[in-house]
């Protein structure tokens, strides 16, 4: 957004408190405002792929693409076809994959034609012996930066699944993603670079994209987001926004299971008057997630936020809108995943044209949604889906997080539960008495596993003690030889 519009809260005549705001939502995201660019929107899957494949066509200097999940399917063929033929052309064409969102739907062999025509493809964080837990942390980025021309920020994979299956009758998953062109398409492939070099040896430095920021093209103002694993700006930012929306704040999430700080903010925000929406699916493609995410409905619903299920296939879109004004795009989920361990790319965009356009696509989707209710207020309540009083607990006693949240709070005094968390109560004793009962009656079937874990931690830290000890030797300075 330009300088004369403000973050929610802050009067637009008022430039100090605005320097203010810059400065604050920087220093909360660790990203600066980006001037000068052009944002197009880009909904569902086939837009974001005809973009992509028409801007990896077009590329003449350097292709970086960076994706969670690239299916063995035509259309991941197709887009392998594309930039095989650029890179046998002479463009720079350099992938990340990441190792757990392709387990099971493609093999590193995938790119064999890639590489072969001069492309250079790297895992995000393979499977290591060494590391039992290092699995967690995962490159969750939909990223695509062609030449210094154009970057596309998504949360659409590269597999066929977005494009539903109209031969069985299944629409297409509802996506959104958004093309930029202008300053910030450096910072893009600037966060790229920065994955990259993780990998291995960094990018060429005299790469077009990387030497300087392209000209101003439009008057939209945003922030680029790339998170990298235990950062938390955009948690941050996320508790910001909720903080400061005046008027309203529409959230669309495909996995949301929100920690109990973000819940609390949201719950405020309803109850000062802020029209909270969040917009998730009814049919979700994991099915524990959407367990968890229902877990969360009712202190929400009891605050004032209204919670919608979509209709259709799949809601994978990750979006946010607040005041009219700002707006959120990209690969994070409100989940811990996204905001602590995943590496994410998302944009923070400030411009009310833009955000006016997701305010009516929010609106359109909502026409395909089910509004959640606690009961049912009077006859008139058509196209609402109830949610009984008790409807909450089998649901939190299967989400182990929240459960683990509010039965801790319990055991440990350290807040005041809500009425809304008795349920969850239950479920956790229930829990914790099963698990009581096999530590009683069956100590091996608890014993053996945690053993082997035990021992397959010590020998990964093992492993990393004699690593370690190495690289510190072969740093060390050799030394000084003896005067005879």
């Amino acid at each position: 957004m330009a300088a004369a519009r403000a973050p929610a809260r802050i009067p637009p005549t008022n430039a100090p408190l605005r320097a203010v705001a810059q400065q604050t939502f920087s220093r909360v995201a660790g990203a600066p405002l980006i001037e000068g660019n052009s944002v197009d929107l880009l909904i569902d899957g086939r837009a974001n792929f005809d973009a992509w494949l028409a801007a990896i066509r077009a590329a003449r200097t350097s292709i970086l693409l960076e994706n969670y999940i690239f299916d063995d399917d035509p259309l991941a063929r197709e887009f392998r076809g594309a930039l095989s033929e650029r890179a046998a052309a002479g463009v720079h064409v350099r992938v990340i994959r990441d190792w757990l969102g392709c387990l099971g739907v493609s093999t590193d062999a995938f790119w064999s034609e890639l590489r072969a025509a001069g492309g250079e493809v790297r895992t995000y964080n393979p499977f290591s012996f060494a590391s039992p837990f290092g699995w967690v942390t995962r490159d969750h980025r939909k990223l695509l930066v062609a030449d210094a021309e154009v970057g596309f920020v998504s949360g659409a994979c590269v597999s066929g699944k977005w494009l539903g299956d109209p031969a069985r009758g299944v629409p297409p998953w509802r996506e959104t993603g958004v093309a930029v062109r202008g300053p910030a398409v450096h910072a893009l492939a600037l966060a790229f670079a920065d994955n990259w070099a993780t990998l291995g040896e960094g990018l060429p430095p005299d790469l077009p994209v990387l030497t300087g920021a392209p000209p101003a093209v439009g008057r939209v103002d945003l922030r680029v987001l790339a998170k990298l694993p235990s950062t938390t700006g955009l948690y941050r930012l996320d508790q910001l926004i909720a903080a400061l929306a005046q008027r309203s704040l529409w959230l669309t999430d495909a996995y949301f299971v929100g920690l109990a700080p973000y819940v609390q903010a949201l719950a405020a925000a309803a109850r000062d008057g802020v029209d909270v929406r969040l917009l998730v699916p009814g049919t979700s493609d994991i099915p524990a997630v959407g367990a968890l995410s229902r877990a969360g409905y009712r202190p929400l619903l009891e605050a004032g936020v209204r919670v919608y299920e979509w209709n259709g296939s799949m809601l994978h879109a990750k979006t946010a809108v607040a005041d009219g004004r700002w707006a959120r795009v990209g690969s994070s989920n409100l989940n811990v995943a996204s905001w602590l361990e995943n590496c994410e790319i998302d944009l923070a965009i400030e411009d009310e044209e833009l955000a006016a356009r997701m305010q009516a696509q929010y609106e359109e989707d909502l026409r395909n949604a089910t509004e959640i209710v606690l009961h049912a207020r009077r006859r008139a309540d058509h196209g609402r889906r109830h949610l009984p009083q008790g409807a909450g607990t089998g649901r939190s006693a299967a989400g182990a997080l929240r459960l683990a949240n509010t039965v801790g709070a319990a055991i440990t005094n350290r807040r005041v539960l809500g009425a809304a968390e008795g349920g969850i109560l239950l479920g956790g004793a229930l829990f914790l008495l099963g698990s009581a009962a096999v530590a009683l009656y069956f100590p091996r079937l608890l014993a053996w596993p945690l053993a082997v874990l035990a021992l397959w931690s010590a020998v990964s830290l093992i492993i990393r003690y004699v690593a370690l000890t190495r690289r510190a030797r072969a740093a060390a300075p050799s030394s000084s030889p003896r005067a005879s």
